[in-house]
């Protein structure tokens, strides 16, 4: 049906670059000590995948087989699932920051085989739970010396070599589980034909790229954008280094020194925020110039559109740009030409700044049952605010018939070669979700503009209707609220009632900053220091009861969604939350999607309280 590019298999694609780029570096591991990043080649990255598939064929690994692994982004990760994809057997990747119960899930759904595991902590917390799975034959740490380790697996793979069989291109190459909002989590089966077709045209989109590509992995590889930046810059022949934690980023950059980045809103939202609070709490000479240097980049950007230039515009411009805006380039490593957002979308204003100071960002939009990517902006062709165009063979269809009548949007359905294969062990969850022609059905709901080009209006599942008829789309509003500063996360609340909630975890951080500027210690006291978690949780906690602190909260909040959208869809009400959404409290999913049932049920006293007359 759909017409794949060579090579259409993971084990290909890595032979072939080992081929062409032996001595090219591929992965980077971060040397702590040294402050440095210490890299493998491809050539040698190729001989230990040679020997851990040896190893996990003389185990018994064959074909449809699936290896499972707990572990975050590593060498070692990319070395099995290589070496597992070689056998034509699947992986099966988890998250480190998991809970047991869903590690549990995973292994026993998916039949896996063989278990690595990064470290034996992560053993010591499962190896009681997994005991009674009759599939899993064996765990193995990767790291250390001894039996039951990846050394040790190795060592034996290169005392009896097993070649590689390219899988055909149905073959499944992963079964990545969703770790969905609401129920068990879903193993979604990405064949091989999925995962390559989507590096391939993901490469075509930015032609300009080749084997001089350095990227700082941030998204993790067990979800499948994550994936795809580890499969493309293996085709490319480039370069992947490992960011040591989500803290240390901005060191990592510094290192690392990335031409491109694939990442999430967030982390240039963060950025983005991080500048303004810095000027503003320095103020002076060196907040007049970026603000001289903001407002001069969006008029020269304006000028630009309607074919005219302006010399004071361009001057301002350029002086902020040589004093403010160079370095903060090099804070980001001084090499970026670009960079991939995707699982939300960003924000235009944010998004305009970054294009300004030389530093375009490129939305994309996916799933993982769409390998990932399905629309994807890039150089030749974007439209900031939206999430691209179709990609490659692959089509956009937008289904009226689920939403109100009148809609000018409705959910959005794709085709192409990037389609999953199904849900393991879970038809009836297929069928739900796949028309009769193998479209996809993503729930999110969106609207094609005349040139192709897709936008995100919400989410079917969760846009909810109001007392008075009229419906909500809390996800984008939730996005604009957490751009605030003094917001780490935020939920609304509001179906069927008569008006919006808000439940607000504020961003601590800049909260006592602020309070400690407006609220000083009387002189003579004696400023309290204390580390205790325990102590910090009651400060805060005693922090947000204050009416102060509220009215503040608030005031920051109801501003900011003034002028952009309705009265009806702006909360009423707020709830404040000193404990933070985590994925360890089960308030996110891996990917930090909230689990709006689950919030909802936690604080439902509180919600039920808000609508108390």
């Amino acid at each position: 049906m759909y017409q794949l590019t060579k090579p259409d298999n993971t084990v290909e694609i890595l032979e072939k670059a080992i081929s062409r780029f032996s001595q090219r570096p591929y992965l980077g591991t971060k040397n702590k000590k040294l402050k440095q990043y210490d890299w493998i080649t491809y050539s040698d990255f190729g001989k230990r995948v040679d020997n851990v598939r040896s190893g996990l064929s003389q185990m018994g690994i064959v074909k449809d087989d699936a290896v499972g692994i707990i572990c975050n982004n590593s060498t070692e990760w990319a070395l099995c699932f290589y070496a597992t994809n070689g056998l034509g057997a699947r992986y099966v990747p988890m998250y480190e920051s998991e809970l047991v119960q869903v590690w549990k899930y995973i292994i026993n759904d998916a039949k896996v085989k063989i278990l690595f595991i990064s470290k034996k902590e992560i053993y010591e917390k499962i190896k009681d739970t997994i005991s009674s799975i009759s599939t899993l034959q064996k765990v193995i740490i990767l790291e250390g010396e001894g039996p039951d380790t990846l050394s040790e697996l190795e060592k034996k793979g290169a005392s009896q070599k097993v070649k590689s069989t390219y899988p055909e291109h149905s073959a499944i190459s992963i079964l990545i589980y969703t770790s969905g909002t609401t129920g068990d989590p879903k193993g979604v089966l990405l064949s091989h034909g999925n995962v390559t077709n989507n590096a391939h045209t993901a490469i075509s989109k930015f032609n300009y790229m080749n084997e001089n590509e350095v990227t700082l992995s941030i998204l993790p590889w067990a979800h499948v954008f994550g994936l795809g930046e580890l499969v493309i810059m293996c085709h490319l022949g480039a370069s992947i280094g490992l960011a040591e934690s989500a803290t240390t980023i901005g060191e990592d950059l510094g290192l690392v020194k990335p031409t491109f980045l694939v990442a999430v809103p967030r982390v240039f939202n963060k950025v983005y925020d991080g500048l303004w609070t810095k000027m503003n709490e320095e103020g002076g000479l060196a907040r007049k110039l970026f603000v001289m240097g903001v407002e001069s980049g969006k008029k020269k950007r304006e000028l630009a559109a309607l074919g005219k230039s302006d010399f004071m515009t361009n001057l301002k411009f350029k002086i902020a740009d040589a004093i403010v805006f160079k370095k903060i380039r090099e804070k980001l490593g001084g090499r970026l030409v670009g960079s991939m957002t995707g699982s939300a979308a960003m924000n235009v204003e944010i998004s305009r700044f970054f294009w300004d100071m030389g530093i375009p960002l490129y939305d994309a939009y996916g799933l993982t049952e769409t390998s990932p990517g399905a629309t994807m902006n890039c150089p030749t062709s974007y439209k900031l605010g939206s999430i691209g165009s179709a990609m490659d063979q692959c089509k956009i269809v937008i289904d009226k018939s689920v939403v109100e009548p009148g809609a000018k949007d409705g959910e959005i359905v794709i085709y192409g070669p990037n389609v999953m294969q199904g849900y393991y062990n879970k038809p009836e969850a297929t069928a739900a979700v796949m028309t009769a022609d193998g479209g996809f059905r993503t729930g999110d709901r969106g609207r094609l503009d005349e040139e192709g080009f897709l936008f995100i209006t919400g989410r079917i599942k969760e846009q909810f209707k109001l007392e008075n008829g009229k419906y909500v789309f809390p996800v984008a509003i939730e996005e604009d609220i957490k751009l605030n500063r003094f917001v780490e996360n935020a939920i609304i609340y509001g179906e069927g009632r008569e008006f919006n909630i808000c439940m607000v975890v504020p961003d601590f951080i800049n909260l006592e900053k602020w309070d400690k500027k407006n609220h000083p210690p009387k002189e003579g006291s004696a400023e309290k220091i204390e580390m205790n978690p325990e102590f910090i949780a009651k400060e805060r906690e005693a922090m947000i009861k204050r009416d102060d602190v509220k009215s503040f909260l608030v005031d920051e909040i109801t501003n900011s969604l003034k002028g952009k959208y309705g009265a009806y869809e702006i909360p009423k009400k707020f709830i404040f939350i000193s404990e933070p959404f985590t994925v360890d409290n089960g308030m996110l999913t891996q990917t930090m999607k909230l689990k709006r049932r689950v919030v909802f049920d936690k604080y439902k006293d509180q919600i039920a309280a808000s609508y108390t007359r």
